[in-house]
């Protein structure tokens, strides 16, 4: 028979410390929505769906997958430059959850005229992960 003691048995390994952000993070989030502001307000299309991972979901009136549909979405329904109008985000607040995954919440609004269909704007929860080509939006809900 073998008998164990207490003193025998190997203390469990520490918790890790827990994990920040690199230096910096907020910033270079904040730097790929006002880079899609940028490029909108341009009607650049292409350039503001650099900001997404090629796998996003966009939920909406309806959940889209992947940046080739999420660019029809876009492209749909903003056809015209007068439909993209001026868009502006404000009210910006990013949560870290970890070192690669972080929140935003805030609202967008698009100024347009009557032949783009008139001011709209909405609030948006995105999630945006860090990866080899920088921070991305792995999921958009907008209303």
């Amino acid at each position: 028979m073998v008998t164990i003691s207490w003193a025998q048995t190997p203390n469990p390994a520490p918790a890790a410390p827990a994990q920040k952000a690199g230096p910096g993070a907020e910033a270079q989030i904040r730097a790929v929505i006002d880079r899609q502001m940028v490029d909108w307000n341009r009607g650049d299309t292409d350039g503001f769906l650099l900001g997404y991972d090629p796998k996003v979901v966009f939920v909406g009136e309806k959940i889209t997958r992947g940046l080739e549909e999420v660019r029809v979405r876009y492209q749909t329904h903003y056809p015209t430059r007068a439909s993209m109008g001026h868009l502006t985000f404000s009210d910006l607040e990013i949560k870290m959850i970890d070192p690669v995954n972080a929140f935003v919440i805030g609202r967008w609004r698009l100024e347009r005229g009557a032949e783009g269909g008139g001011d709209t704007g909405g609030v948006f929860t995105l999630l945006f992960k860090k990866t080899a080509n920088g921070w991305k939006i792995v999921v958009d809900h907008t209303s």
